[in-house]
């Protein structure tokens, strides 16, 4: 997104990015949310730590990576071990009610469970040197969204072996899929974007 002010606090419609995300979570419609848990650089604890939310937060620092900042976040919530914990990107400020709806239901029945949009490219498998090895069948393909969902005391059962393991992840349920156990994906809209480029960000900004 460029230099200066993280993308996550910069302005979305007359608010902080991540604030306007959960606000999103909060809106008639989506589940309830008992508590929120909030990763933020050091240098924006006080100013997020001053907002109000219609359910109680917990703001942490974050940690030198995702996954450092996603298990601080993690460790602020009251122990229930059984209590279902959706992990968020804090730039994805249009979380789709209907998925979530089915996400959390799924979890009666599996370890966990994200969300993802169905692949529409046509995919290659190449090698280093760029060389096409093959053509993948783009059905068995999603890319993953989020929230990724799964109860509290797996999360950090997860969490805590892959940092003994010192593995690292790009999302979070392939901590769980590391431990071997069952996820679900649940199909979610391509509308549910992450604001990654400029480009995201001027066709979806409010006006």
């Amino acid at each position: 997104m460029g230099g200066g002010l993280p993308k996550q606090f910069r302005d979305w419609g007359g608010r902080p990015l991540l604030q306007a995300t959960v606000e999103a979570f909060l809106a008639p419609g989506m589940p309830h949310l008992a508590g929120i848990a909030l990763a933020v650089p050091e240098s924006h604890l006080d100013e997020v730590r001053r907002w109000s939310f219609s359910a109680p937060c917990w703001v942490v620092t974050g940690g030198s990576t995702r996954q450092e900042s996603v298990w601080a976040a993690l460790s602020a919530l009251p122990e229930e071990p059984l209590a279902p914990v959706m992990i968020h990107d804090a730039v994805r400020p249009f979380p789709p009610s209907a998925p979530l709806w089915e996400a959390l239901e799924a979890l009666n029945r599996f370890d966990g469970v994200l969300l993802g949009e169905p692949s529409t490219d046509t995919l290659k498998r190449v090698d280093a040197q760029g060389r096409v090895l093959g053509t993948e069948p783009r059905e068995a393909f999603f890319r993953a969204q989020t929230p990724q969902i799964a109860r509290l005391g797996t999360w950090l059962r997860a969490f805590q072996a892959a940092d003994e393991a010192g593995f690292t992840a790009t999302d979070d349920v392939a901590l769980l899929e590391r431990l071997g156990l069952a996820v679900k994906l649940v199909t979610s809209p391509g509308t549910n974007l992450k604001l990654t480029t400029p480009e995201d960000w001027d066709r979806t900004h409010p006006r």
